[in-house]
């Protein structure tokens, strides 16, 4: 029955982990139709600074007195486009993180069924070629926290983006670059993992926490440096 039991989690696993490599795929997609829009909002923002500063009032301009209001107003309206585009687009990434959250879920779920049958030592046991179950567990956790945080990161700072302030349109496209760029949650293994997760979250075994045995691979390498393509093809 232990087998039998290890087959499924290997399975569910092996599905889980094409789930992710597609997600990562469609994830970098999504990010990347997102950069021209934050270029085009940084540059909304150049000339809004550019029209308030401008002297229109010492050129032929000033035959037209509403005309700074008026072309003040146009660059909202094309500021709050872009924001709703930039919105749909997070959508996706939404779309994304749940996919994964149900992956995880599912997988955790098969290991709860079959929790008697599983040997503690059949789930902590690796090879050189093949990680073990508590291993690709925690790596899915890892997945499912990363897009969570991901997702979140990038949902607030476009929630709290306001299209009138000049600043926030100005520094929108490196403040979006920056999350892109923190490492913080991609390398999160051991303690580090554990404490991080509520405890109704963390992985269970009959004899305790199950422990990817302080397994070191930042998620980002495991999706983006060929350990993922390696991982698929040692999963029995």
């Amino acid at each position: 029955m232990s087998t039998c039991a290890l087959s499924s989690l290997h399975h569910a696993l092996k599905r889980s982990f094409e789930v992710l490599e597609q997600t990562q795929e469609r994830w970098n997609g999504a990010l990347s139709a997102c950069s021209p829009l934050l270029v085009s909002l940084g540059n909304l923002g150049e000339q809004m600074r550019a029209l308030q500063r401008a002297p229109l009032e010492r050129t032929p301009m000033r035959a037209f007195p509403d005309l700074r209001p008026r072309l003040r107003f146009k660059l909202l309206q094309a500021a709050d486009a872009l924001v709703g585009k930039l919105l749909e687009q997070t959508s996706v990434l939404q779309s994304l993180r749940d996919m994964m959250s149900n992956q995880a879920a599912a997988v955790f779920q098969l290991y709860a069924q079959h929790a008697d049958a599983l040997e503690l030592s059949s789930c902590l046991r690796r090879s050189a070629t093949c990680p073990s179950v508590a291993d690709m567990m925690g790596w899915l956790q890892d997945a499912e926290r990363y897009y969570h945080n991901e997702f979140l990161k990038r949902k607030v700072l476009l929630e709290t983006l306001r299209p009138n302030d000049v600043s926030d349109l100005q520094t929108s496209p490196k403040r979006w670059e920056s999350l892109t760029n923190q490492r913080g949650d991609d390398c999160i293994t051991g303690e580090a993992r554990r404490a991080s997760r509520p405890a109704s979250c963390q992985p269970m075994l009959r004899c305790g926490t199950l422990s990817p045995s302080r397994v070191s691979h930042p998620f980002r390498d495991i999706v983006q440096g060929g350990v993922l393509q390696r991982v698929l093809v040692s999963i029995v």
